[in-house]
C-alpha cells in the first residue's frame, strides 16, 4: 500500500472523523508510532484507542515512550497537598486513556503497547507494560519502529504562515520523527502521517524541525481540541544536589560543550555554572569548602566564562535558557548555542520560547536524535564542534566496580529505561577530550531507611564498567577512567556516605579486590549531611543556594509543606518515629504554621485521624522550620 502525499493535509475539527480517513487509507491493522513526551497528539490517540476497543476487529498498536500523566496521590495527605493544585501544577493537560487502561489492566488485547521509555517509576509492577518494554539506545529506536513496519505517524504540531504557505514545526520532537520522514522519502518507508496543531508549543525553525504541509495528510486543527501542554513541576534542590552541582560546575571547561538533563541535580548545575559565570568568588568558597582533598578527577576550571559553552543534548531543559540568558551558553555551532532533540518541561519555558524575538529562538535549534546523540554524518566536523565535551547524567546506583544502574532494578522491573545515556557514554569516549560525568546522591530514604547508592555489586546493569569514567556524589569526584580496580574502588569510597564506608570496604576485602590492610584517608570519613548543613546552610539562608533557583509553581506555603510531607513519611515507616511526631505536635512547645494546616484542611480537625494529622504536620513544620534557620 502507498500513501501517497497531498500537496496540503485535509483539516478536521473533529478526532473522530479525522480517525475514519486513517482507517480508510491504512485499514483495520494500524502500526503507530507517535512520539515521545511532550509531542503526542492527545485527542488523535485517545480517539483511536477509543475506537479500537469499541471495535474488536481493529488492530492497534502504539509505539511510543514517555507518556505523559499527572501524579496522583497515595495516601490521604498526598491527595489533602496535590488535588487543589493540579491543574496548577501540571497545566489542563488532556489525560492519554490507554494509560489508565493499561495501569488498571482493562486495556483490550486488540490494542497493545510498546514504551522504550518510561516516566520515572510509574510502570513498576503493571505487568502487560513491563512484558512490552523495548529497551533501546535512543539513537537506534527509529530503525525498530522501521522494522516494525510502521503505517501511521501522529504528532503534535506548531504552525504558522510562511510566504502564503502553511509551515509546520516539529517543535518538542524532531527527535524520530525527521528521521522517519527522511525514511519515507528514500523510499525506505511507507506510512501516513497525520498531525494535530497546538497553540502552546512554541514554533522551532530548522531544517530537521520544519515540514511543510504537503508531508502530512491530515491535520487536526481546531479551538476545541487545543489544550494547555503538560508542565514538568520544578523539584526542591537539596543542599545535597547543590553540592553535585558545585563540583560539576567546575569539571566544565570553558569553551567546551554541554549536555545536561532536567530534575534537581539538573538545576543544581545550571545553577553551579551561572554562580561560577556572576558571583565567581562566592563560587569558589563554596566550591572549596564542599571539597576534600585535593582535586581528583578531570582538570577543574573555576573562572567565569569567557568563551562560552556549546550545547550538545537530547533534551532542551530550563538550564540551557537560562544559561544563554546569562551568557555562558554562547558557543555558536551552525548558528546555534544549542541543539537538542526534545523538550518537555515547565509551562514557564514554553512561555518563555514562545515569547522570545525569532532570532533568538533560532539560538536553541532542534534536530534529530541522530545529530544530537550520535557522530554520525560528518563525522570530523562533530569532533571540531564538539570540543570539551563533558555529557553529565545522573543514575540510581554505582557498583563499586564502576558499572552503572540507571532504569531498572535488578529484578528486571524497568524504572525508566536506557535512553541517550549509552550514547552519550559512546561519544565520551569517542571524542578526544570528553568525559562522561555520572551524577548520584550518595544516599537515598526509603521506607523509612537510609541507604548507600554505592554499592558492592547489583544484578543489573545499564553502563558497563569498562565504560566507566567520572563519577560525582555530593561529596567529592572519582575519575575512574583508565584506573585498576582497586583504585577504582578507593575513589568511589572517598565519595561514599562515611555511615556506609566500612561495610563496602568490607565487601571489597572479602571479595579479594583491595588489601587487608587498606583503610580509607581520614581526611575523607566526614561524608555526612550534617556536614554539608554546616559548609552550605548559610548559604542557602542567604538566598544563594535557593530552593528553586529557577522558580516555581509551588505557592510559598507548598513549599514549606513538601519538605514536612516527606519527614512525616519517612517517620510513618516506624511506630515509634510516627509516635514520637504525633507527641511532640500534640504537646511541643513552638509557633504553628497556621496558613500550612488551612491549605491542608487541617485547621479544624474532624475526628481522630484528622487530629493526628495535623499533630505530626505540626511537628514536621516546626522541625523544617529549625533545620532551615539552624
Amino acid at each position: 500500500m502507498s500513501h501517497l502525499m497531498p500537496s496540503r493535509p485535509q483539516t478536521h475539527s473533529e478526532p473522530d472523523a479525522l480517525v475514519d480517513a486513517i482507517i480508510a487509507n491504512v485499514g483495520r491493522s494500524i502500526v503507530l508510532a507517535i512520539p515521545l513526551g511532550l509531542g503526542k497528539p492527545n485527542h488523535i490517540v485517545n480517539a483511536l484507542v477509543e475506537r479500537a476497543r469499541a471495535d474488536p476487529g481493529l488492530h492497534l498498536r502504539i509505539f511510543t515512550a514517555l507518556t505523559l500523566e499527572r501524579s496522583t496521590p497515595s495516601s490521604e495527605l498526598e491527595r489533602r497537598f496535590l488535588e487543589p493544585a493540579l491543574d496548577r501544577l501540571f497545566g489542563l493537560y488532556p489525560p492519554i486513556e490507554y494509560a489508565d487502561m493499561l495501569r488498571k489492566g482493562t486495556l483490550p488485547a486488540n490494542i497493545e503497547i510498546d514504551e522504550f521509555f518510561f516516566l520515572a517509576g510509574r510502570w513498576r509492577g503493571v505487568r502487560r507494560a513491563q512484558t512490552n518494554y523495548i529497551s533501546a539506545n535512543y539513537t537506534d529506536v527509529w530503525r525498530y519502529i522501521l522494522d516494525r513496519k510502521v503505517n501511521l505517524i501522529a504528532q503534535l504540531v506548531a504552525k504558522r504562515e510562511v510566504d502564503g504557505e502553511t509551515r509546520y514545526s516539529l517543535s518538542s520532537n524532531p527527535d524520530i520523527t525527521a528521521q522517519l520522514v527522511d525514511a519515507r522519502a528514500a523510499g525506505k518507508a511507507d506510512f501516513m502521517m497525520v498531525g494535530q496543531v497546538n497553540s502552546e508549543l512554541p514554533y522551532m525553525s530548522g531544517e530537521d524541525v520544519e515540514v511543510g504541509e504537503g508531508e502530512f495528510a491530515h491535520m487536526l486543527d481546531s479551538p476545541q481540541t487545543d489544550f494547555e501542554l503538560y508542565s514538568a513541576p520544578k523539584r526542591p534542590v537539596a543542599l545535597a544536589d547543590y553540592a553535585v552541582g558545585l563540583h560539576v560546575a567546575g569539571l566544565v571547561p570553558d569553551g567546551g560543550t554541554l549536555q545536561i538533563g532536567i530534575g534537581a541535580i539538573g538545576d543544581a548545575i545550571a545553577a553551579g555554572l551561572l554562580l561560577r559565570h556572576r558571583e565567581n568568588e562566592q563560587f569558589r568558597q563554596l566550591a572549596s569548602a564542599v571539597q576534600i582533598g585535593e582535586e581528583r578527577a578531570c582538570p577543574c576550571e573555576h573562572g567565569p566564562f569567557e568563551a562560552g559553552l556549546y550545547g550538545a543534548s537530547e533534551m532542551l531543559t530550563d538550564g540551557f535558557v537560562q544559561l544563554e540568558a546569562a551568557g555562558v551558553l554562547k558557543r555558536e555551532v551552525e548558528g546555534a548555542v544549542a541543539h537538542a532533540a526534545f523538550f518537555v518541561e515547565c509551562r514557564n519555558f514554553y512561555k518563555t520560547l514562545r515569547d522570545m524575538p525569532e532570532a533568538r529562538r533560532q539560538r536553541f535549534g532542534m534536530r534529530r536524535v541522530g545529530f544530537t546523540n550520535s557522530l554520525l554524518g560528518d563525522v570530523e566536523k562533530r569532533r571540531q564542534d564538539r570540543v570539551k565535551a563533558r555529557f553529565i547524567n545522573s543514575a540510581m546506583m554505582v557498583t563499586l566496580l564502576g558499572a552503572v544502574v540507571s532504569d531498572a532494578t535488578e529484578d528486571g522491573q524497568v524504572v525508566s529505561g536506557v535512553g541517550g545515556q549509552f550514547d552519550f557514554v559512546e561519544q565520551a569516549f569517542a571524542l578526544e577530550d570528553a568525559r562522561f560525568i555520572l551524577t548520584i546522591n550518595a544516599v537515598r530514604d526509603t521506607r523509612g531507611k537510609t541507604v548507600s547508592n554505592i554499592v558492592w555489586s547489583y544484578g543489573h546493569t545499564t553502563i558497563p564498567r569498562h565504560l566507566r569514567d567520572v563519577v560525582v556524589t555530593e561529596y567529592g569526584v572519582a575519575d575512574l577512567r583508565g584506573k585498576s580496580d582497586g583504585d577504582v574502588i578507593a575513589a568511589l569510597l572517598n565519595i561514599a556516605d562515611s555511615r556506609f564506608q566500612d561495610d563496602l570496604l568490607a565487601s571489597a576485602k572479602a571479595a579479594g579486590k583491595v588489601a587487608l590492610d587498606y583503610e580509607i584517608p581520614a581526611i575523607f570519613r566526614n561524608n555526612t549531611p550534617e556536614r554539608l548543613r554546616a559548609v552550605l546552610g548559610p548559604a542557602r539562608a542567604s538566598g544563594v543556594l535557593p530552593e528553586f533557583p529557577f522558580g516555581t509553581d509551588f505557592t510559598p506555603v507548598e513549599q514549606r509543606l513538601m519538605s514536612a510531607l516527606a519527614r512525616m513519611k519517612q517517620a510513618s515507616y516506624s511506630r515509634r518515629a510516627t509516635a514520637s511526631l504525633i507527641l511532640r505536635g500534640a504537646f511541643g512547645r513552638g509557633a504553628r504554621d497556621d496558613e500550612a494546616l488551612e491549605r491542608m484542611g487541617l485547621s479544624r480537625p474532624a475526628g481522630p485521624a484528622q487530629w493526628i494529622y495535623r499533630w505530626m504536620l505540626v511537628a514536621a513544620l516546626r522541625e523544617e522550620a529549625t533545620e532551615r534557620a539552624g
